[in-house]
């Protein structure tokens, strides 16, 4: 079971957006998420008539390392470590500070 899935409320730790906290999108199979709002970077695209498509600059969402982003804890609105407790189907997350369970 993963500690931060899908759905999560994350802040940023540290780099260039330390502080910025964001829903997890998507969470790639190495290592990475995308986090809404976080890590924008530029794209130029080409304009393309066939397909409808402007060109222009667009801001996009890249790739975060998951060591660089931790659970928002709601209670506290601070960072929080997880912890996984229970065995097979009946695992849940829960926030190490509280004791709050995270998937209730």
């Amino acid at each position: 079971m993963n500690k931060i899935k899908k759905g999560d409320q994350v802040i940023v730790i540290t780099g260039r957006d330390k502080g910025k906290t964001g829903e997890v999108l998507q969470i790639l199979g190495d290592g990475r998420a995308l986090v809404n709002d976080v890590n924008l970077v530029k794209k130029h695209t080409k304009p393309n008539p066939m397909a409808g498509v402007p060109g222009g600059i667009l801001s996009k969402e890249a790739p975060i390392q998951l060591s660089n982003v931790a659970i928002l804890n709601p209670a506290t609105n601070k960072a929080d470590k997880i912890r996984i407790e229970g065995e097979g189907k009946e695992r849940h997350r829960v926030f190490k500070s509280d004791g709050n369970r995270l998937d209730a």
